[in-house]
């Protein structure tokens, strides 16, 4: 008897093959959606709502695939840098914060945060709202929840998706992200739109997709609640001493900026002395060293814990709002 994770796998591996049962496996995934709308509904999650989430929900080979194999990351820091902080897309950014400007200084002044971070986080997740992922996310999430590698996460993030149906915010047909459920041009998953997205322009609705006010305001809104501090910057390019010790590098070994002059590491600008911060040298020995300040660095960590995203954010938001 095939297993549900046989079923998902074999469709995943090869969708087209003859002997591929792909009838058994439509209908154990109906089944699994019967008993997760039961639980659903447990949960607070109206009969309404589950029939217009559900009404064309669909098994994702593709996502069951692209979830299985994922990339293992081996790119260098200099080909990732040159990708996301491209001219193309500094030049892109610049005119789309010329275009915006005047709305994410009304943002930035009611939700907090920076204007560089907003920018840069935008253009890293979405490319300025340009990709943001055309999966349906009920079906996407679904599939994941019944797959069941990590179950309880993707079943969770499918409550929270419902949730924002039934608030209102968005309609299934128009609820697309990633394969694995970021939705959206600042690319949320349900629980963190649940926990951080705002109606910025009191229509009643928290549109991430289509609304630029929102997008922004839910990006702030975000970093503020991570602990920005707008006193601060991000970050900026550092020059090492001569000799600096390898094993001082890194964001665990943050120190206060005095104890960093006393090692030869200076900020290019006049700082609070007892601002904390760590060395980041995203290349290595010999490459560009970067000054990461708390907390705002760790609220870009929040939202992605790669040292590279994170360096190219601050990089790409400096040059885009420069």
């Amino acid at each position: 008897m095939l297993t549900r994770r046989t079923l998902a796998a074999s469709l995943a591996a090869a969708p087209l093959a003859t002997g591929v049962p792909t009838s058994a496996l439509a209908e154990d995934f109906a089944s699994y959606i019967r008993d997760f709308r039961q639980r659903a509904h447990a949960r607070g999650i109206g009969v309404t709502t589950l029939d217009i989430a559900f009404r064309s929900v669909r098994y994702e080979p593709k996502v069951v695939a692209a979830d299985h194999h994922q990339a293992e990351f081996t790119m260098t820091w200099q080909r990732y840098r040159a990708l996301l902080v491209s001219p193309r897309r500094v030049a892109q950014g610049r005119q789309r914060y010329a275009q915006d400007r005047e709305l994410i200084a009304r943002i930035v002044a009611r939700f907090g945060a920076a204007p560089d971070a907003i920018m840069g986080i935008w253009g890293v997740e979405s490319d300025f709202g340009t990709a943001t992922g055309g999966y349906p996310v009920i079906s996407a999430l679904a599939t994941l929840a019944y797959d069941g590698r990590r179950r309880t996460y993707f079943e969770s993030e499918l409550i929270d998706a419902l949730r924002i149906i039934q608030h209102g915010d968005i309609d299934p047909e128009h609820m697309t992200g990633s394969y694995a459920g970021a939705m959206g041009q600042p690319q949320f998953m349900p629980s963190s739109f649940l926990r951080y997205a705002v109606d910025a322009t009191g229509n009643g609705r928290r549109d991430i997709w289509h609304n630029q006010a929102d997008v922004f305001g839910s990006i702030a809104n975000y970093l503020q609640h991570a602990g920005w501090n707008r006193a601060l910057p991000w970050g900026e390019p550092v020059r090492l001493p001569a000799v600096f010790d390898l094993a001082d590098a890194g964001w665990s070994r943050r120190r206060p900026l005095a104890q960093w002059a006393r090692l030869g590491v200076h900020a290019p600008r006049p700082r609070p002395a007892g601002a904390v911060t760590a060395v980041l040298l995203p290349a290595g020995r010999g490459g560009e060293a970067v000054l990461a300040y708390a907390p705002n660095y760790g609220a870009l960590r929040s939202y992605n814990p790669s040292d590279f995203y994170c360096i190219a954010v601050g990089l790409l938001g400096d040059a885009v709002t420069i």
